[in-house]
């Protein structure tokens, strides 16, 4: 039976990507300065980062709606799928999965629903493993097995450089974010079943990247196998490629390497100066 894969815009692929993968997207959107903009298409981070600098409001951010992602379903079926495999940002951080899963009743071909309980390149990288075991032949059911094998061994960890855009989304108290400001705290944080939650936390891009190298390599040991690492950022691709530097010189062997910015929408979350890793390992 054709598989067709649907993904949505926070798993941070560029349109190319998706399309030499032969995936569907489905955007979230992000409302700034009065406006509502689509993730990637109508709006980027650096647009936001710049207007917030320039004293607009902070944005907010909002799911696909049902008929989103059914217009992608139909298309997928337009072009002869004969069923779906729709693989979102994790449901604990987004109603995203929600209106996949409304819409996956009148698809009119079987759709299975995957939470990928990660975000950014996390989602992209499941998007791709996904990708090539359908070129293979591979059924969805056994897709599904190694996606959630694989994401049992994921692990992000990113540093972050303000605590504005937390306190408004509520991650942290007001007390905190103006300590954090005052002592240059840079909280680090990961995803835990699909949530976000504090990891730690350093004084100084210094200290922060020495954190995370340390819990990478951790990392690493607990989960042996082929590693597959990615660099994240938003709109700080010094700090990215500086990490990426000092996980090569502490010896960690890995595949990948690759710098990814993350988008509109989770810049909207965690602000300008983020930077992190992505790790799993290769089924």
């Amino acid at each position: 039976m054709k598989l067709a894969i649907v993904t949505d815009s926070t798993c941070d692929l560029t349109a190319d990507q998706l399309a030499a993968l032969d995936v569907h997207r489905v955007h979230l959107y992000v409302s700034f300065q009065g406006q509502t903009h689509r993730d990637w298409i109508d709006i980027t981070p650096k647009a936001i980062i710049e207007g917030v600098k320039g004293g607009a409001e902070l944005p907010t951010t909002s799911q696909p709606s049902p008929e989103d992602f059914a217009a992608a379903y139909r298309e997928a079926v337009t072009a002869g799928a004969e069923q779906i495999l729709v693989i979102t940002i994790s449901s604990a951080i987004s109603g995203t999965y929600q209106s996949a899963n409304i819409a996956a009743e009148d698809a009119g071909v079987p759709v299975t629903l995957f939470d990928s309980k990660q975000a950014s390149i996390g989602i992209g990288n499941l998007v791709r493993i996904a990708a090539g075991m359908r070129d293979e032949g591979i059924g969805v059911e056994d897709v599904v097995r190694v996606l959630e094998r694989t994401r049992d061994t994921m692990r992000v960890l990113f540093a972050v450089d303000t605590l504005d855009f937390l306190l408004k989304g509520g991650r942290v108290s007001r007390t905190s974010a103006l300590i954090g400001g005052m002592l240059n705290i840079k909280p680090m944080l990961t995803l835990e079943d699909g949530k976000i939650v504090p990891a730690a936390r350093a004084r100084g891009t210094k200290k922060a990247i020495a954190e995370l190298v340390t819990r990478l390599k951790s990392h690493a040991a607990a989960h042996p196998g082929p590693l597959v690492i990615d660099f994240l950022h938003s709109q700080d691709v010094a700090a990215a490629e500086t990490l990426k530097r000092a996980v090569q010189d502490a010896g960690v062997q890995y595949e990948g390497g690759d710098v990814y910015e993350i988008g509109a929408v989770i810049a909207a979350h965690v602000g300008p100066g983020t930077f992190g890793f992505y790790a799993h390992v290769r089924p």
